[in-house]
């Protein structure tokens, strides 16, 4: 039963009175309906076993729906990832919504049809959350904060401190795609015609890459500042230089033609769906292989390597045979872009 015929939120549907029920009933348990939620407990209560893996995100997207997915698939597959990059395979996964006064119901339904959907392809649920109204103005419509719980296989050691000198730097797919995306669409710029996000849970890849190599080194996902930020993170933490080559990082043509129209660096775009990693050379053939057999890794590439320095850096071979510094970037190109 719907709480409003008016289809709008109200504050009384954060009250935890009845419409509050109403709204869990009618919205929350049936799009997310499983065997631990529908408890409906204060916490849900969970067997494990083995190594775990835990990580929390927030999202604050805009707009809140875009070509390719909107803030709930982002939400799913962002908190999905962090625990995919950590070698460790989705388990469980809770959410907090803050919603606006006056949002619609039949968005807030499209967002939580499409966490359901999400949380399928990556093989896990959301088992527990919890929902505040705010008054009109005090918030943007609607933001979700994801928690996740992974189980981390025996044999899997994954850290942005392992990359050595020697080892294989790879990036699993286009670059730039979720950025551009989302900024034609808040811009209404009509720059990346056809194009979409990749925002995708990254774990069945994930588990076909360690497959075909179980002690890969490293691997993290480029979401906000984008490849650069994350090769940064990568030589800073394992105290190593990091060279790209420039001509060998994938881009869609949309992507590159938006960037150079708009005077944007590609390197630090936002991606959802895409992930880089690290292993030793000799693993590289096998898990190209295995990527490039899987939807989401099929323009998987080899972008680079690691070397030895005395002081962590990152730069690139440019296209017209020189070298620059890939710096950390120091502020967003695009502010909201998850």
């Amino acid at each position: 039963m719907r709480a409003d015929r008016s289809g709008q939120i109200l504050l009384a549907h954060g009250s935890g009175g009845r419409l509050t029920q109403q709204l869990v009933d009618s919205v929350f348990a049936r799009g997310l309906s499983n065997p631990i939620l529908v408890r409906m407990e204060d916490a849900a209560t969970l067997d494990f076993q083995g190594r775990l893996a835990c990580t929390i995100d927030s999202h604050v997207v805009s707009p809140l729906f875009f070509p390719g997915g909107d803030i709930g698939r982002l939400a799913v597959t962002g908190t999905v990832n962090d625990l995919a990059v950590a070698g460790a395979e989705p388990m469980h996964l809770t959410a907090g919504f803050i919603i606006e006064e006056g949002f619609a119901f039949h968005d807030l339904e499209r967002i939580v049809e499409s966490m359901s959907e999400a949380g399928a392809e990556a093989g896990t649920d959301i088992i527990a959350g919890d929902t505040k109204v705010v008054e009109k103005g005090a918030a943007d419509g609607v933001f979700v904060t994801t928690c996740g719980i992974g189980r981390v296989p025996d044999g899997v050691d994954i850290s942005a401190a392992g990359a050595r000198p020697g080892d294989a730097v790879i990036v699993s797919g286009t670059i730039g795609d979720h950025g551009i995306t989302v900024l034609s669409q808040r811009e209404g710029i009509g720059v990346a015609t056809g194009l979409v996000s990749d925002c995708a849970p990254l774990w069945p890849l994930v588990r076909d890459m360690l497959a075909a190599a179980p002690g890969i080194r490293v691997m993290r996902d480029p979401t906000r500042g984008g490849l650069a930020a994350t090769l940064n993170e990568i030589a800073q933490a394992s105290g190593v230089a990091i060279e790209i080559d420039e001509a060998a990082i994938p881009y869609r043509t949309e992507v590159r033609s938006a960037c150079e129209l708009l005077g944007l660096d590609p390197l630090i775009l936002a991606n959802e769906g895409k992930l880089v990693a690290v292993m030793a050379q000799e693993d590289t053939e096998a898990v190209l292989a295995a990527m490039r057999s899987n939807p989401h890794g099929r323009d998987a590439a080899l972008i680079g390597r690691v070397e030895a320095a005395a002081a962590p850096r990152v730069h690139a071979r440019t296209l017209i045979g020189s070298r620059r510094v890939i710096s950390m970037p120091t502020g967003e190109q695009l502010p909201r872009i998850c």
